[in-house]
Order: C-alpha cells, then sequence, then structure tokens
C-alpha cells in the first residue's frame, strides 16, 4: 500500500533529522515534508474509490434482490390468474399462490438478509483496516505534531515573556539614568 510507504517515508525523514540538543526537536525539510504529503493525498483516493466501490456494490445487490423479488411475485401472479378458470381449479389455485407467494417472501427476505450480511462484513473489514491504519500510523503522527505545536508554543511564550522583561529593564535603566 503506497499511503503506509509514504509515512515510513515521513517517519524517517523525521528520525534522520539533525536535532536540536536537550528539546528532542527535529529540523526537517518542509518541502520535502509537504511533497510526501502531496502524494498521500494522490494515493487516498484509491482508498476511497475502494469505499465506493463496496457502496455502489451493495446498492447495486439489493436493486438486483427488489428485481427479482418482483419478478418471482409477478410469475406467482400470472401462474394464479392462469388457474382461474373453474371453481374447484380456482381454490387449488388460491391455494397454491397463497404458497408461491410465502414462498417468494421468505427467499427474498433470505436473500435481502444474506445480502445484507456479505455488505456488512465487507464494510467491517475495511472499518478494521482503517482502525488499523489510524492506530498504527495516523494517531501516533498527529499525537507527535500536536507535542511539537505545543513545544513551539511555549518557546514562543518563554521568549515573549523574555522580551517583555528586557524591555521593562530597559525602560526602568532609561529612567533611572535621567
Amino acid at each position: 500500500m503506497k499511503v503506509l510507504e509514504l509515512l515510513d517515508e515521513i517517519e524517517e525523514v523525521i528520525e534522520t533529522a539533525s536535532g536540536f540538543p536537550l528539546t528532542g526537536k527535529v529540523l526537517v525539510d518542509a518541502a520535502e515534508i509537504k511533497d510526501i504529503i502531496n502524494e498521500i493525498r494522490v494515493e487516498l483516493p484509491d482508498e476511497i474509490q475502494q469505499a465506493q466501490w463496496i457502496k455502489n456494490e451493495r446498492q447495486r445487490i439489493l436493486e438486483e434482490a427488489k428485481r427479482e423479488y418482483e419478478s418471482t411475485m409477478k410469475d406467482a401472479k400470472l401462474q394464479a390468474e392462469s388457474l382461474i378458470e373453474n371453481d374447484d381449479i380456482t381454490v387449488k389455485a388460491k391455494l397454491r399462490a397463497d404458497e408461491i407467494m410465502r414462498v417468494a417472501e421468505t427467499s427474498a427476505k433470505n436473500l435481502k438478509l444474506s445480502t445484507f450480511d456479505y455488505i456488512d462484513s465487507i464494510l467491517y473489514n475495511f472499518q478494521d483496516k482503517m482502525d488499523q491504519l489510524n492506530g498504527v500510523y495516523f494517531q501516533d503522527m498527529f499525537n507527535q505534531l500536536q507535542q511539537t505545536f505545543e513545544q513551539i508554543n511555549g518557546t514562543i511564550s518563554a521568549n515573549r515573556a523574555e522580551l517583555k522583561d528586557m524591555i521593562y529593564h530597559a525602560q526602568t535603566e532609561a529612567r533611572e539614568s535621567f
């Protein structure tokens, strides 16, 4: 899977990047990371297309089951109408038509339920794969990014506090020199 390889590449860039002593921070080439992220964006549509295919396949199966049900129902009605020619046959035909209807409805329900089971298993497997990807790669990457942003924000806050202190001392010294 190309996306996983690209994520491994990002990880390698981070692991081989020059580090700042005692901070745990590294200096990476932003252009290189952006290029890899753009490649990931190009590859992700394949994953999305697979999910769309599953959705379309589900719809196709449901429509096919509906057509089969309607065809069975139509055949049952035609058989029932042809048997209505005399009373004795009519009674038997009605009984047979009811039986055919029950069988058709049972068959349609069973087909529908097996279709739902099949689609559910496909979606479950896809969901499991996505959870695995999220757990293995994305969650760690996002946690690291969040931690990096928090550290940068802390450093900026500390620098601003130090700058404000320097301004205060400079103003105090300027007042004392007058």
